[in-house]
């Protein structure tokens, strides 16, 4: 009898043991988790974009930009990349369409239709610039069937005053579907754009 009631305290202490031990386990901090989920996408996109580029001439195989919609608008998610060493070169704020706004905290929702202000999601083309309501600015092709309608619905990088430099923890400013960026960042890729003697692939992922 001594040695049953004995088993039974073995037994409880053990799973005592288990549930302290379980419980100090750390858990997986959620910025990490948040960090591997953004360089995945981040991966994905590297990826599709050496794809596209290494088989077509006219298209730089050196350096692209990819912007992070799943990202908070209040962070950095326009990068500049090095496709051939596989390097972050720079980044910054950009804005997304008002018309990508679901009124849900982390939801955005896309479009290709006009008049919809929303961001559309694929790759493109950077074209020539032209100087317009913002200044100079730079006509942006779909190559995707998300975004084909980029051309005809005005859609262009493009600066605007408005926009903040630094990340912060509020939403930035909207635009109307266009990949809006601050004054000084824009600095720095129009001189990227325009020493390039071929086009840069723009890819926008979410």
């Amino acid at each position: 009898m001594n040695k049953f009631f004995t088993f039974i305290i073995l037994v409880g202490v053990c799973l005592i043991a288990f549930r302290v031990s379980r419980n100090n386990t750390p858990e997986p901090d959620r910025t990490e988790i948040i960090a591997a989920s953004d360089s995945a996408r981040y991966n994905n996109a590297f990826e599709q974009v050496k794809n596209i580029v290494k088989n077509n001439k006219k298209y730089n195989k050196e350096l692209a930009f990819l912007l992070d919609m799943k990202r908070p608008s209040g962070r950095n998610r326009f990068f500049v990349v090095d496709l051939r060493n596989n390097q972050l070169l720079d980044q910054g704020l950009v804005a997304h369409g008002s018309g990508s706004e679901t009124g849900k905290t982390g939801q955005l929702k896309f479009s290709n239709k006009d008049s919809s202000y929303a961001t559309s999601l694929g790759m493109y083309a950077i074209g020539v610039p032209y100087n317009g309501r913002f200044g100079k600015a730079y006509r942006l092709f779909g190559l995707e069937d998300s975004n084909s309608n980029a051309y005809n619905r005005n859609i262009v990088l493009h600066k605007y005053d408005s926009m903040p430099y630094d990340e912060q923890v509020a939403p930035i400013c909207l635009s109307q579907g266009c990949p809006m960026v601050n004054v000084k960042f824009y600095e720095r890729l129009q001189r990227i754009i325009d020493t390039s003697q071929k086009q840069i692939i723009l890819s926008i992922y979410y």
